[in-house]
């Protein structure tokens, strides 16, 4: 989720299990423990965009991290807050829980986290977009009157509650929105008598209204959207894979970088040749408009063999008019 959600959630967390005791500070350092898992994008500045995307929401995010990191950081807390005499093991064990709940959240979007290194298992529900109002408003007002309660009063620990019990039920609606919008993806396609090995569902950006699908027609992946409140029949658009038209690298570690980019998608992908040059795209992030006749997808890398290896570079998103983006987003949320 975004940073602001994260801070939300360490917060609240933060305040439930020190509250009493130090007030706003375990608002303060359960907002700073939710942060921390999200410093793996500082990745980005050391080493290639492949190595950079596999360690977002790796080790940073899983139990691991949470049970040898959480006595550090409760250690160094305990030392600037000696005057609290809280005890170190009080403030690991707020960090414990505003470092997991983190990547517990993560696993709910659609990128998921490594909950498990260094076991190679991801976890993506794909049920909540990584930008959500809905979860993250009512959540944030709660904190904010949290703020200004009294420490240690019913009213405050009241509030509290009341906006984690708002968000976690939000969250777990989600899981039925999903089930719901994945079983009209399924029955169109059997109504239309497509083949088909996998599918996948996920919610569109800022939404649970509107879902889209991605689906493996073996030759072809099929991509289609559908609002609850849709009246017309779920349209599904071709995207034929040409693995066969797919370039051959001259060198093994280019060859290696690819695997590792095919991996990173799960499979869902597509390449295509623009302007001379090879350009991956991972489909699970699906398509965006850019104007009002032309969409791109939302996760596109360029390629380039340099010194033997492959190098991708993330493509810059065109320059979009933000007024048309959410007007068709908007639009169709409210049916076709």
């Amino acid at each position: 989720m975004d940073s602001l959600t994260q801070i939300v959630l360490g917060a609240a967390v933060g305040e439930t299990v020190l509250g009493n005791k130090v007030g706003n500070k375990a608002l303060l350092y359960g907002a700073i423990a939710g942060t921390i898992p999200d410093l793996d994008v500082l990745a980005r500045s050391f080493t290639d965009t492949i190595t950079a995307t596999e360690i977002h929401r790796g080790f940073s995010h899983s139990i691991l991290f949470c049970v040898l990191f959480a006595p550090v950081f409760g250690f160094i807390v305990d030392r600037i807050e000696s005057s609290k005499r809280i005890g170190w093991k009080s403030w690991s064990w707020l960090f414990f829980w505003g470092l997991i709940t983190h990547p517990i959240l993560d696993m709910f979007t659609t990128w998921g986290t490594q909950f498990f290194w260094p076991f190679d298992k991801a976890v993506a529900w794909n049920t909540i977009f990584v930008i959500d109002p809905l979860y993250t408003l009512p959540f944030l007002a709660c904190t904010l009157v949290v703020l200004f309660l009294k420490k240690g009063s019913l009213s405050r620990k009241r509030t509290n509650l009341t906006g984690i019990f708002i968000s976690t039920s939000y969250l777990l609606m989600t899981v039925l929105l999903k089930w719901n919008a994945t079983q009209e993806f399924k029955k169109a396609l059997d109504e239309n008598k497509f083949s088909y090995s996998q599918i996948s569902t996920r919610p569109a950006p800022l939404t649970t209204l509107l879902w889209n699908c991605n689906v493996d027609a073996g030759d072809a992946y099929l991509l289609a959207d559908y609002s609850f409140f849709d009246s017309k029949p779920i349209s599904f658009k071709s995207y034929p894979k040409n693995r066969n038209l797919e370039p051959t690298w001259k060198h093994e570690q280019s060859e290696e970088n690819l695997r590792r980019l095919i991996d990173i998608s799960k499979g869902w992908y597509l390449m295509e040749k623009k302007n001379g040059s090879w350009y991956f795209n991972d489909l699970r992030f699906g398509t965006m408009p850019i104007n009002k006749d032309e969409e791109q997808f939302v996760f596109s890398y360029k390629l380039k063999e340099e010194n033997k290896n492959l190098v991708a570079k993330e493509n810059p998103k065109e320059p979009m008019d933000v007024t048309i983006v959410i007007d068709k987003l908007w639009n169709r949320i409210w049916g076709n």
